[in-house]
């Protein structure tokens, strides 16, 4: 699907809502970016501040400022999978990783930017913090996949090692989006260190995995705690595809179960509608948020990391926040 489709479908989303009025932030303040779903996995947007409770390990909180604006400018982090686990179905995610950018950076509008990040044996920074998507999406265009996989080397580089937009973390929020299957093979840095530096940063973590047709992988988990810790969530473009067609794995290819075959043109037209609707949830989530604020009444209590849980006055809804942060500076600063 190409840029002009894609934007069109999106059109009305929060993308293209007008620039809201500059914020200021007590320096004690937590900041809790909330995603609320109903049943369907359609986005909540109308809720309003007295329909938040948040705790701070356990305690009910008084909330400061509420936001319920759709478009809070963003700096999104790509970061793209180049090890031989991408091989089979790297043109897809290609693609996608394309749209994304296009989706999340629009032309002409400085509230949004982005960066690049491959990995493979190792963590690049490919593409540095930028206004403009094409330079993140000529780049991805370019670029093939092997080797290793070096991913909490990348989400460490992506909180230290680029260029910062000024007002960060609260205008623009960060966000980083993970292509790829989660497996780590390559890197320095463990998991426990990557997840406490994104907490630190207030960094949301969002994933679009590249396992496909019911199988599994060892990061899976890797990908899902990234995601859970921060607040974002995993999408699986290439899961459940044929959960309407029998026998798609349990039956030998004959022309009467096997109805979508490899090479057709049903499966690549069902296999671009998984990474569409893929493309479509993150792309809206990043921009579909309530933002919340509030003073800890119980600061000092003396703990290291201190946990925060939302609930939301509605039956039948998902809520997504990030699990808790650090009352103290990150050790490692971005530059």
């Amino acid at each position: 699907m190409r840029r002009s489709a894609f934007i069109q479908c999106l059109a009305g989303s929060a993308i293209f809502a007008q620039q809201p009025a500059s914020i200021k932030v007590s320096v004690n303040e937590v900041i809790v970016p909330i995603t609320v779903t109903d049943a369907k996995g359609k986005f909540v947007t109308d809720l309003k501040e007295e329909d938040f409770k948040i705790y701070d390990e356990g305690k009910l909180q008084k909330i400061s400022y509420f936001s319920r604006e759709r478009n809070q400018p963003v700096v999104v982090g790509f970061l793209l999978d180049l090890s031989n686990a991408s091989r089979l179905h790297w043109k897809n995610y290609q693609e996608s990783a394309i749209e994304l950018a296009l989706a999340l950076i629009p032309d002409d509008d400085k509230r949004f930017s982005g960066y690049l990040i491959t990995y493979g044996n190792d963590a690049e920074l490919a593409v540095n913090t930028t206004h403009d998507s094409s330079k993140i999406t000529e780049k991805i265009s370019k670029l093939k996949p092997g080797g290793g996989a070096a991913l909490y080397d990348a989400i460490y580089t992506a909180c230290t090692s680029r260029s910062l937009v000024k007002g960060e973390p609260l205008e623009p929020r960060r966000v980083i989006v993970i292509i790829g299957d989660g497996h780590d093979n390559a890197s320095r840095k463990t998991l426990d260190e990557v997840v406490e530096i994104a907490q630190r940063n207030l960094v949301t973590i969002y994933g679009v995995s590249t396992v496909a047709f019911g199988f599994n992988t060892v990061g899976e988990k890797n990908l899902l705690r990234l995601a859970e810790e921060t607040g974002g969530r995993v999408e699986y473009p290439l899961q459940g595809l044929y959960k309407d067609i029998s026998g798609y794995l349990s039956t030998p290819s004959d022309e009467g179960n096997y109805a979508i075959k490899v090479g057709t043109g049903g499966y690549a037209s069902e296999i671009a509608r998984g990474m569409f609707r893929a493309v479509s949830a993150t792309a809206g989530e990043v921009t579909t948020q309530y933002i919340l604020r509030y003073i800890p009444d119980n600061a000092d209590q003396p703990k290291v990391f201190r946990n925060i849980r939302v609930s939301v006055q509605l039956p039948n809804v998902t809520v997504r926040a990030r699990k808790g942060y650090y009352p103290y500076s990150a050790d490692v600063k971005p530059k």
